[in-house]
């Protein structure tokens, strides 16, 4: 667990706000460090002996005479005195370390009622003394430093902080970047034609959401080509067997009846196969959705079975008004039913109702079942489980198909078990009305 923030914004508005402290602190403390020095510098023992003159002479100032003399009194020993009736309060008082420590040996040399001040716009400090039945404020100005001594020391410190600061922020864009780095190696690896091993999705919460988006986009390159490599393979295997009769029927002339219908049968097998093919190409995402019923859509597909002879039955419930592709919806049920009267019995049963606050619609079938363990693997383009289902040809993309569209329209798809013998594929789709 880290305290750093999730956002990669927050991380570098964070990393700025860091800096920009931690120059503020080291400034106030080189300033109040040499604001100290200066004063320390200024108070010497020769200068402590002169301030001690300075209040035995304010002691013995006539009091008559008092504002005449303190002129006379600032010009001889170069300081500002203010009585403290007048100015309670002057300065700032002292904060750094040295200046307390400094105030602490003036009282103890002045008496308790000694303080000290700093003034440090106007370059002076006043020491509060108390000289006899009065007192006063006696301000002096900060000696300068000798020459080079500041630029030294302030260009040493300066360069410290300087130096910690961008080794901070260094390995702190380093972190950052890092995984940006290595999405770029996996973008060139992409673009050579390698697949790249998957981005941590570590980091901060953009990298990480970019990390996962490029996964997926990877996965789902590497499944595309996959499927290429099967469909090639899938036409050519599931087209070869009624080429190969048309050619037989052709080279013996088709004279054989049985032959001659064998051979429509293939030719329309192949056209399914092949609009099979189109359909899982072409995509369902460009259809528009519109308000649709579903039990209209269910009883016209049924009903376009049984003028073909078929033998379907129907049962529906009340349904509300759904946002839906009906024409993916329709290629969904069609696809199903193909399904069901290939590997079941002749009758095929279809029903719509309502649970949980969603739409199911059901095609069942009585054929030899579907074991449970490969349900997820049938749902995958291309796969066909012929052993259990009968063994009769066909593309291995109509589940793929229903599985896709029941997907686009936030519904989930399963094939279960009927009771006495059979499959149940459902489909269940929210009621609530979709987003376009």
């Amino acid at each position: 667990m880290t305290l750093l923030p999730s956002s990669l914004f927050w991380r570098l508005a964070l990393l700025l706000l860091v800096l920009i402290v931690v120059s503020q602190a080291a400034a106030i403390v080189l300033f109040r460090q040499d604001r100290a020095n200066l004063v320390m510098r200024q108070i010497s023992d020769t200068k402590v002996a002169q301030i001690q003159a300075l209040r035995e002479a304010l002691a013995n100032t006539d009091t008559v005479e008092r504002s005449g003399q303190l002129g006379r009194l600032e010009a001889a020993y170069g300081a500002r005195l203010l009585r403290a009736e007048y100015r309670a309060e002057i300065g700032l008082p002292p904060r750094a370390p040295l200046m307390i420590e400094l105030a602490t040996k003036l009282r103890e040399v002045f008496g308790e009622g000694t303080e000290l001040r700093v003034q440090p716009r106007e370059q002076m400090f006043w020491i509060r003394l108390q000289a006899g039945e009065r007192a006063y404020w006696a301000g002096f100005p900060f000696s300068r430093l000798q020459e080079n001594e500041f630029p030294r020391r302030f260009l040493f410190w300066t360069a410290f902080i300087v130096a910690l600061l961008g080794v901070s922020a260094w390995m702190f864009a380093r972190r950052i970047a890092s995984p940006l780095r290595q999405l770029a190696q996996a973008v060139a690896a992409i673009g050579q034609g390698q697949t790249p091993a998957p981005l941590p999705d570590a980091g901060p919460q953009e990298v990480a959401q970019l990390s996962r988006g490029f996964n997926q986009m990877a996965a789902n390159l590497q499944q595309m080509e996959a499927d290429r490599v099967v469909l090639l393979a899938s036409v050519s295997h599931d087209l070869r067997t009624p080429l190969a009769r048309m050619r037989l029927g052709a080279e013996m002339g088709v004279t054989d009846p049985t032959l001659r219908q064998g051979m429509i049968e293939d030719v329309e097998e192949m056209d399914r196969i092949i609009h099979q093919f189109l359909d899982f190409a072409r995509g369902e995402e460009s259809l528009t959705m519109t308000s649709c019923d579903l039990n209209r859509i269910v009883l016209h597909v049924a009903e376009r079975y049984r003028r073909d002879g078929r033998e379907i039955h129907t049962e529906t419930t009340e349904l509300p008004q759904l946002i839906l592709r009906s024409t993916s919806i329709e290629r969904l049920l069609t696809n199903l039913i193909d399904n069901a009267y290939k590997y079941g019995s002749p009758s095929v049963d279809l029903a719509t109702r309502r649970a949980a606050g969603r739409v199911v619609l059901e095609v069942a079938d009585r054929g030899p079942g579907i074991p449970p363990d490969q349900v997820e693997r049938l749902k995958q383009p291309f796969t066909r489980l012929s052993a259990a289902r009968g063994g009769a040809m066909g593309s291995g993309l109509g589940l793929a198909i229903v599985e896709r569209v029941a997907r686009l329209h936030g519904g989930q798809f399963s094939l279960l078990p009927r009771q006495g013998g059979g499959t149940v594929a459902r489909v269940s789709i929210p009621e609530l009305p979709l987003p376009h």
